[in-house]
């Protein structure tokens, strides 16, 4: 019986997959890559994301699970940590830090006119903070705890809008915020920027 595609599938399908391979090929992030190329390394980090995969053996374990469906994901075989940690460390950063900017623009527009539930004069934004565990051995510099490190990543949010305005990453030792989510006016346009990150260092004393 005919399902239908999956839905990680359709989801993938309103990526700008074109927009994508111009970007890998201005980074040059398939060069030499002869087992995982950039955009199955994005669809293989996208699944691990939206299936909340906690390591790279998790990841490997999931996917040589669902094996026989993996073509139909867009992957064509499952694949090692091992190679999946070598790609993790040597393609751009660049590349995925791009095609993010490109999907939040479209995101903008798709959220723009959306109802924000709240009679507001000025758009708003959220400030919030979550820490994100490391391997004290890989990370020494952002000590944590006596066998982890971690960072804090602090973001600002537009709210009325759903996008990303900005995003820090500090060292857990610096101090934050007891109550980490603030909502404050939209600045003058042209004092957005400054305005913001004032508010914003203010807010965590440490930047």
């Amino acid at each position: 019986m005919y399902a239908g595609k999956m839905v990680f599938t359709q989801i993938m399908e309103h990526l700008p997959w074109k927009t994508f391979h111009r970007i890998v090929k201005r980074h040059q992030g398939d060069h030499r890559a002869r087992t995982l190329n950039c955009a199955e390394h994005f669809r293989i980090l996208a699944f691990a994301q939206l299936t909340y995969r906690e390591s790279l053996r998790d990841i490997e374990a999931c996917l040589g699970a669902q094996s026989a469906k993996l073509y139909h994901l867009g992957i064509r075989d499952a694949v090692s940590r091992s190679t999946l940690a070598d790609a993790n460390e040597v393609r751009p950063w660049q590349i995925y830090s791009d095609f993010a900017h490109i999907l939040i623009a479209q995101a903008r527009k798709l959220y723009a006119k959306d109802n924000f539930g709240i009679d507001l004069d000025n758009t708003v934004y959220a400030l919030d903070s979550t820490t994100i565990d490391l391997c004290l051995s890989m990370f020494p510099w952002a000590p944590f705890r006596s066998a982890k490190a971690a960072v804090k990543l602090h973001t600002l949010l537009n709210l009325r809008e759903i996008y990303l305005v900005l995003y820090i990453f500090q060292t857990v030792s610096c101090m934050t915020l007891t109550c980490s989510t603030y909502l404050f006016p939209k600045p003058e346009p042209s004092m957005l920027w400054t305005k913001a990150m004032s508010i914003f260092r203010a807010y965590t004393h440490c930047i």
